[in-house]
């Protein structure tokens, strides 16, 4: 019986979340919803120093299709959110999350969305830059972008919605604390380093797996070749395994996109 190959977007998740924790991206932290799970991602998000936001802890799931990453992931707060680009239930709306298609009714280039070599390291950088920039001219939530709006262009003098922000930064510091989490207030603690895995293992057996994996899909390949070898040779017949192969790459591209 064939042996079951790994699905590469299994395998190109894996190499992602290696990446990010061994780099991880300032002001995010990256986990599994469930260890035996590599389609569900939760990420923690902190409120970079220096903006509204500051201070503040919220959550979100990635949620990554099994063609990924040839279509793009969903990325939804489970934190309340008041925003323009975020809609009531959460969903992020930014260009690039969008199906690569030719929508001209958008507004949208097709270049602003998603492509393959985009990955999970620049949509969180593409989030951060959103939270702090918001794309008023196509909002998700139409009373945000007006109150961000007066907010922006009356400098600051109309603070309702500045309020807003502040109260739900502060009503996230019961689940940070619930979570153990020390949030960063300043540049120095936002700024991380590049650091070693941590000691936690799951992951990497997890990625032995899909390593042994692929050693044993080598090895049938071989086995594969010799056995039609043989068949050329005495005149027997063999099936075929038509399998792909996929080399994974993790694009560390720190450019963003333009919102939705």
């Amino acid at each position: 019986m064939a042996h079951q190959s790994t699905p590469s977007s299994q395998k190109a998740l894996m190499m992602e979340l290696k990446s990010l924790q061994e780099q991880p991206v300032e002001g995010f932290r990256i986990t599994l919803v469930e260890e035996s799970d590599l389609y569900n991602w939760e990420v923690a998000i902190f409120g970079p120093p220096n903006t509204l936001y500051e201070g503040g802890y919220f959550k979100a799931h990635i949620k990554f299709p099994v063609d990924y990453p040839y279509s793009p992931p969903t990325f939804r707060f489970l934190t309340k959110m008041w925003h323009p680009n975020i809609y009531e239930n959460g969903d992020v709306c930014i260009s690039i999350l969008h199906p690569p298609v030719d929508d001209p009714q958008s507004g949208e280039l097709p270049s602003e969305r998603w492509n393959p070599t985009q990955n999970v390291r620049t949509i969180l950088l593409s989030v951060i830059s959103l939270l702090n920039e918001p794309n008023t001219f196509s909002p998700a939530n139409v009373d945000a972008s007006v109150m961000f709006r007066k907010w922006r262009d009356s400098k600051g003098k109309d603070k309702e919605y500045a309020e807003i922000i502040r109260k739900q930064v502060m009503s996230t510091a019961a689940e940070a604390e619930r979570d153990g989490v020390k949030v960063p207030t300043t540049l120095a603690e936002y700024c991380i380093q590049t650091r070693v895995p941590s000691q936690d293992r799951s992951s990497d057996l997890l990625y032995d797996d899909l390593y042994d994996d692929d050693m044993e899909e080598e090895e049938d390949e071989e086995d594969e070749s010799e056995m039609e070898s043989v068949g050329e040779a005495g005149g027997i017949g063999t099936v075929e395994d038509c399998g792909t192969s996929t080399r994974c790459y993790d694009n560390q591209d720190d450019s963003g996109n333009e919102d939705s």
